[in-house]
């Protein structure tokens, strides 16, 4: 399922209803560049086409002609012409009342996303960053029910010797990447109603005696709560305030990992880590 952002972005570029399906734009190279480079051009039918499959943004199966005319604002025949045009690979399937959906071409494609999909090359660059900005150790959790688990870690100049391992199955209700994870799933009580406001949580000594850390939960495409990020350290150095001056390094990197994986669901994800 497509991102907001990449869903903007894709619509920004086919110009809603503007121009004439087919038009190939070229941005021309710099005087004395030689080729162009691939990304200096875009072929206009190309990028509508893109724009009407990621209409499907939603829980509907189903979308009317007139709704991903409105989605993508591109006029009604042009959305026709390129429904028409998918659905000869079956990207697309209309229903006998007009409706389209999605097709088992577009299935199978995000299955070979899925199955390509290099995690560690995604999130190890941005665990690598949080820790060097923070000089500590920098931790991504992935969950299921009441437990989480350490898919990836990265650890800091001073790292502690006894600290979770990858693969360690923990609980969500003890420590920072836990309760962060419960607050994003809508757990009850003050607690983690101040943990949504706050976005973000630490605690000091509560799985372990020697730990405190500040995490932030991960989230992908639609909101959809894939894990959390965690900073973690020795209790004695990491003070509350310590640990509140780095929540927003923290938070930036929750978030910017949430943009990074996309539209990976979670079961992917887990799939990852489960033995």
């Amino acid at each position: 399922m497509p991102t907001r952002a990449f869903k903007k972005s894709i619509v920004d570029l086919a110009g809603g209803g503007a121009a004439s399906p087919g038009t190939r734009t070229l941005f021309k190279s710099p005087v004395g560049s030689g080729d162009e480079a691939p990304s200096s051009y875009h072929v206009q039918a190309v990028l509508r086409a893109v724009s009407l499959l990621a209409a499907f943004d939603g829980e509907e199966v189903f979308l009317s002609l007139a709704e991903l005319s409105r989605r993508t604002g591109m006029h009604k025949p042009t959305v026709l012409r390129l429904a028409r045009t998918l659905a000869l690979s079956r990207f697309l399937v209309q229903r006998q009342d007009g409706a389209w959906r999605l097709g088992p071409t577009a299935g199978w494609l995000g299955a070979r996303y899925q199955a390509q999909f290099d995690v560690g090359s995604v999130i190890e660059p941005i665990l690598q960053k949080l820790s060097t900005s923070t000089s500590e150790s920098a931790s991504f959790y992935m969950y299921e029910g009441n437990l989480r688990s350490c898919l990836m870690r990265c650890d800091g100049p001073t790292a502690r010797p006894h600290h979770p391992r990858s693969g360690e199955l923990l609980p969500l209700d003890l420590g920072a990447p836990g309760r962060v994870i419960l607050a994003a799933l809508g757990e009850p009580g003050d607690l983690y109603e101040r943990i949504r406001r706050r976005g973000f949580h630490y605690t000091r000594a509560e799985r372990a005696p020697d730990a405190a850390s500040v995490a932030a939960a991960v989230r992908g495409a639609q909101g959809v709560v894939l894990g959390s990020i965690s900073t973690s350290g020795p209790v004695d150095r990491l003070t509350s305030t310590v640990l509140c001056k780095l929540a927003p390094f923290t938070v930036d990197a929750a978030k910017e990992l949430g943009i990074a994986l996309g539209a990976m669901p979670a079961t992917a994800l887990r799939g990852t880590w489960h033995p």
